[in-house]
């Protein structure tokens, strides 16, 4: 067996040159990140404006409506921001799971046989993908805050876990609590002013929440019919012939094959999703981005606060994007 000759690196070699192209332009690149962050904080302190990110660990000073995490004004920003981190996150993986659910199920009954049933899903389709995503949440916020009962006059629906009450004040249900003997439910029960007691969600958390899943279904919907079309119809009638069922060539045959092209796209709405969750500064809701106006009003730290909003965004897209390619991989079709 003959050696492969060795690769010999000299300016003549393409490959030698390509490589010497690209770190020429990494260190361009670098030199003018460079210059435009020392030529930023020179003009900022020309003009008095204090820059860095040690304002982190100031006292915050300002309240925040709702949160996953303890929180009060006499912490740190750092802490601010976590519970903005925390409260987008919230949305984003509930909105995902929810999108997910409804815009499959709408993409399938797109393909049904029934008039009705696809004459319905292709008008949700078309309505809620093309009136703004901002309008459907301002939609949202204002049923919630005008047109629902105040918190003394709740809706109430009684459930085999309990009782559940909607209103101007948000959601109210059953919630597990810890005890002695284990975990119990607490039940929501109607006050004199309010709901008191059990689990509740706040307004502006439904109407972000229901806005974007909403949203983002009607072209997870899309996606989902796509995907379902690209199968051969051999497969279909093949599946027909075994006996299946057309529920049971769905989901055995069709679906599956069909993920290799839903995935990709699935992920860019995914991502879509979350970053579209900014818009919540509009209703109230004190996602990372409200958080980061407050401090920027009180902290004058513009350029600190911005960056960290581009970061959080940043990693949590490429998390998304790493997880969904693994999954990606995980679901794609072996050929011989």
């Amino acid at each position: 067996m003959r050696t492969p000759p060795k690769r010999r690196w000299t300016l003549r070699s393409r490959s030698a040159r390509n490589l010497i192209y690209q770190l020429l332009l990494l260190a361009l690149i670098g030199l003018l990140i460079w210059f435009l962050a020392h030529n930023t904080a020179r003009n900022m302190a020309v003009r008095g404006i204090q820059s860095g990110f040690d304002f982190l660990f100031q006292t915050a000073g300002f309240d925040i409506g709702e949160g996953l995490l303890d929180y009060d004004s006499s912490q740190p920003y750092w802490r601010a921001f976590l519970v903005g981190l925390t409260n987008t996150l919230r949305v984003a993986v509930l909105g995902i799971i929810l999108t997910t659910l409804i815009g499959t199920l709408i993409g399938i009954g797109r393909l049904s046989r029934n008039a009705l049933l696809s004459g319905l899903c292709g008008a949700y389709v078309e309505f809620f993908r093309n009136v703004p995503v901002l309008l459907q949440l301002l939609m949202w916020y204002l049923l919630f805050t005008e047109i629902l009962p105040a918190a003394d006059a709740a809706w109430r629906v009684d459930t085999w876990l309990g009782p559940v009450f909607l209103s101007k004040g948000g959601l109210s249900f059953p919630a597990p609590v810890a005890s002695a003997s284990g975990w119990v439910l607490d039940l929501p029960r109607q006050g004199e002013f309010a709901v008191e007691q059990g689990g509740a969600l706040t307004p502006e958390f439904l109407a972000l929440l229901i806005g974007l899943t909403i949203y983002t279904a009607a072209f997870v919907a899309e996606v989902v019919r796509a995907g379902i079309q690209s199968v051969p119809r051999g497969q279909t009638e093949a599946a027909a012939s075994l006996g299946l069922s057309r529920a049971q060539a769905m989901r055995l045959i069709q679906l599956p094959q069909a993920l290799r092209v839903i995935i990709p796209p699935m992920t860019n709405q995914y991502l879509n999703l979350t970053k579209n969750s900014s818009l919540a500064v509009a209703i109230g809701y004190p996602d990372v981005v409200s958080i980061a106006n407050t401090s920027i009003n009180q902290s004058g730290r513009a350029v600190e606060c911005i960056s960290i909003i581009m970061l959080i965004y940043l990693c949590t897209s490429l998390g998304t994007s790493l997880l969904m390619n693994w999954y990606n991989a995980r679901a794609a079709i072996l050929e011989r």
